[in-house]
């Protein structure tokens, strides 16, 4: 009988501590679940909350302002191109012909021993164009040889003329002051700037005797009379 009771106690107390190891596993597996939820869905929020920023409207719109400047600065550079153009292509000159020319040559010495010829070339035709350059120059002797004329040392000016305009380019030499001149020019060949007719002129009466021989006579571009 004693021992029968010893049993029974001892079965009771098996089953409280099975009772107990099974309430306390529950209530650690529920903590589990809960802290792994809860960890889950503040992961999930704070990716969402992080990732919207970065790759949402902002950059988008970063994207559009970069590319809203290229179309900007590809638009303006169309633009101030295209006036330059215009202005390069309505502004071209073409060169004076020598048939709208009105050429003369006068007797323009500074002193007694330098002397110069000038020689006048007016635009009579009805358009713009240019005398800029050299002329060829030849000059005629009495004895009808005839001697193109060198250039001198100078540097060719935009030479553009409107009609009615002049331009002018001389001669220059020494005066022969002595009377022994072996030069006895009578006229002066002229081919205009850029050019292949010429024009006949006078050679001027009043103009001083050339020292030396036509090979030391020179000519210098043209420039306009302002």
């Amino acid at each position: 009988m004693k021992h029968t009771r010893l049993s029974a106690l001892a079965a009771l107390g098996v089953a409280a501590t099975l009772s107990l190891t099974a309430c306390g596993g529950d209530d650690s597996g529920k903590d589990k679940s809960s802290k792994g939820s809860s960890s889950s869905s503040s992961s999930s929020s704070s990716s969402e909350g992080g990732t919207k920023p970065q790759g949402g409207a902002g950059s988008g719109d970063a994207k559009s302002e970069a590319g809203d400047e290229k179309a900007g600065s590809g638009g303006g550079s169309k633009a101030e191109t295209a006036p330059n153009g215009a202005t390069g292509t309505g502004g071209k000159v073409t060169f004076c012909k020598t048939a709208d020319l009105a050429i003369d040559a006068a007797d323009a010495a500074p002193d007694e021993t330098s002397g110069r010829i000038n020689i006048t070339m007016i635009n009579r035709g009805s358009t713009t164009c240019s005398a800029t350059g050299f002329a060829g120059v030849d000059i005629k002797d009495s004895d009808n040889t005839s001697s193109p004329i060198e250039r001198g040392q100078a540097q060719p000016r935009v030479t553009t003329l409107k009609p009615g305009d002049a331009a002018v380019f001389n001669l220059a030499y020494d005066i022969d002051t002595t009377g022994d001149s072996l030069a006895s020019p009578t006229n002066i060949e002229v081919t205009p700037p850029n050019e292949t007719h010429s024009v006949t002129l006078d050679w001027p009466a009043n103009a001083g005797a050339i020292k030396g021989a036509y090979t030391d006579v020179q000519v210098y571009p043209t420039h306009t009379t302002d």
